[in-house]
C-alpha cells in the first residue's frame, strides 16, 4: 500500500533556511491560515443552512398543521350547518348566499370561489357529510345551480348502463327530500348521461323517467316494508312509450331490472355528523306519553321533533334516542283513546294523537328503536299513539308534526314527465 508524503513534525530552524526558503515558508503559513479561516466560514455557512432548513421545516409543519386545522374547521362548519347560509359578497357577481363552511374555506384561501373548484371539493367529498352536499347542491341560487352543473360534470358516465351511472351518482351525495331539488338534480343527471352516451335514449326525458323508475324499483324490491315485489313485466309496463312514444328494448330493461334485483343501491348514511348535532334548535320538544311494548303500556318519554323525524328518549340527558320515527309519507290525527289512563306521572287526560300511513294501513311504519339489550332493531308499529297533557299541547304537536311531514315526490315527478313526453306525440 502506497504511503503519502512525509509529515513535517516541526518547523525548520529559520537560521538553516535561505532567504527564499524563509519567504516560501511564510507564504505557506499565510495560506494555511487563510485555508483554516475559509474552512471555518464554510462550517459556519453549513450550520446556518441547516438551521434555516430546520426553521423552514418547523414553519412548514406549523403551516401545514394550521392548514389542516382550518380545513377541518371548514368541513365541520359545512357538515354542521348545511342549511345556514351567509352572504358571500364581492367574490362573484350578484347577491349570492353560500354555506358558512364554503365561505370559511375561501376566506382562508383553502378553496377558490370558482364554481369548478367548489364542485371538485364536493365531488371528492373528503370529510364532508353527504347529506350536507345534497342540501347545498339542491339550492336554487345561481351559484349553487352552476356548482350543481359542474358537480355532475365531474362524473364520467361513458359506457355505463343507467343503473351503473345511478349507483355512482347517488353515492356521491344524499338526495334531498324536496321535489323541486330532486327534479333539478335528476334533470342535470339525465342531461349529463345522455351527453356521455349519445344514442342510448331518444331524449333526456326518457333518461329522466327511467331513472326514477329504477329508483322506485329499488325501493319496491328491497324495502322490507314493501310486501308486493314487482315482477319484471310490471317494470316493463311502467315504462311503456317513454322513449319519445316508443318502447325501450326489452333486453335493455331486463339488464337494468336484474342489476337492481341482484344488488340494491348503496345509499350514503349521514356520515360526518354526531347524532347529537341533530337535536340543536329542534322544531319542538317536550314530555309525552307513548303507547308501546310487548304488553301495550303508556310510557313517559322525552320527544324531539327535528329534520322531519320524531325522536324519543327515556331521559333528557340521554345522548342516543330510544327510538326514531321518520315522518316520510305519514299522517297525524287526533284520536280518543278510552283505554288511556288518567293521571300517569305529570301527564293526564286523553289528549291523544296518532301517527299512521294513510296509503298503507296495516303495514309497519318505517322506524327503529333500541331493544332491551341495547341493539337497534326495526320498529313493529302499524301506528303510533302519543298522549299530551292537554288539548292545546296535543294540537300544537299535531301542527308541528304536520309541518315536518315529508312526501316522497318520485311518483309525481315521473307522472309529470310522462305527460310531457305524451304531449310531444
Amino acid at each position: 500500500m502506497s504511503q503519502g508524503p512525509p509529515v513535517l513534525l516541526s518547523s525548520p530552524d529559520p537560521g538553516e533556511l535561505s532567504s527564499g526558503e524563509a519567504e516560501e515558508l511564510q507564504r505557506i503559513k499565510w495560506h494555511r491560515k487563510q485555508l483554516l479561516e475559509d474552512i471555518q466560514k464554510l462550517k459556519d455557512e453549513i450550520a446556518d443552512v441547516f438551521a434555516q432548513i430546520d426553521c423552514f421545516e418547523t414553519a412548514e409543519e406549523s403551516r401545514m398543521a394550521q392548514k389542516e386545522k382550518e380545513l377541518g374547521i371548514g368541513r365541520k362548519k359545512f357538515n354542521m350547518d348545511p342549511v345556514k347560509a351567509s352572504r358571500w359578497a364581492g367574490l362573484l357577481t350578484g347577491s349570492v348566499y353560500h354555506l358558512q363552511g364554503i365561505q370559511y374555506l375561501t376566506e382562508h384561501k383553502l378553496l377558490t370561489p370558482d364554481v369548478q373548484d367548489i364542485a371538485q371539493f364536493l365531488y371528492k367529498g373528503e370529510g364532508l357529510n353527504k347529506t350536507a352536499i345534497g342540501t347545498y347542491l339542491g339550492e336554487r341560487d345561481p351559484i349553487n345551480l352552476q356548482v350543481l352543473q359542474a358537480f355532475v360534470d365531474c362524473h364520467e358516465f361513458a359506457n355505463l348502463n343507467l343503473v351503473q351511472a345511478l349507483r355512482q351518482f347517488l353515492w356521491s351525495f344524499r338526495l334531498p327530500g324536496e321535489a323541486q331539488k330532486i327534479d333539478r338534480m335528476m334533470e342535470t343527471f339525465a342531461t349529463r348521461y345522455c351527453l356521455c352516451n349519445p344514442g342510448v335514449f331518444q331524449s333526456t326525458d326518457t333518461c329522466y323517467v327511467l331513472s326514477f323508475s329504477i329508483i322506485m324499483l329499488n325501493t319496491s324490491l328491497h324495502n322490507p316494508n314493501v310486501r308486493d315485489r314487482p315482477p319484471f313485466e310490471r317494470f316493463v309496463s311502467m315504462n311503456r312509450g317513454i322513449n319519445d312514444g316508443s318502447d325501450l328494448p326489452e333486453e335493455q330493461l331486463r339488464n337494468l331490472f336484474d342489476s337492481i334485483k341482484s344488488e340494491p343501491f348503496s345509499i350514503p348514511e349521514d356520515d360526518g355528523n354526531d347524532l347529537t348535532h341533530t337535536f340543536f334548535n329542534p322544531d319542538r320538544e317536550g314530555w309525552l306519553l307513548k303507547l308501546g311494548g310487548r304488553v301495550k303500556t303508556w310510557k313517559r318519554r322525552w320527544f324531539i321533533l327535528t329534520d322531519s323525524c320524531l325522536y324519543y328518549f327515556e331521559f333528557t340527558t340521554d345522548k342516543e334516542p330510544r327510538g326514531i320515527i321518520p315522518l316520510e309519507n305519514l299522517s297525524v290525527q287526533k284520536v280518543d283513546d278510552p283505554k288511556k289512563p288518567v293521571g300517569i306521572g305529570r301527564l293526564g287526560g286523553r289528549f291523544c294523537l296518532e301517527l299512521y300511513n294513510p296509503s298503507c294501513r296495516g303495514q309497519k311504519i318505517k322506524a327503529c328503536k333500541t331493544d332491551g339489550d341495547g341493539k337497534v332493531v326495526e320498529g313493529k308499529h302499524e301506528s303510533y299513539r302519543i298522549s299530551a297533557s292537554s288539548a292545546e299541547e296535543r294540537d300544537q304537536w299535531i301542527k308541528a308534526i304536520r309541518a315536518s311531514i315529508t312526501r316522497v315526490p318520485f311518483y309525481d315527478l315521473v307522472s309529470a314527465r310522462k305527460k310531457k313526453i305524451a304531449s310531444k306525440q
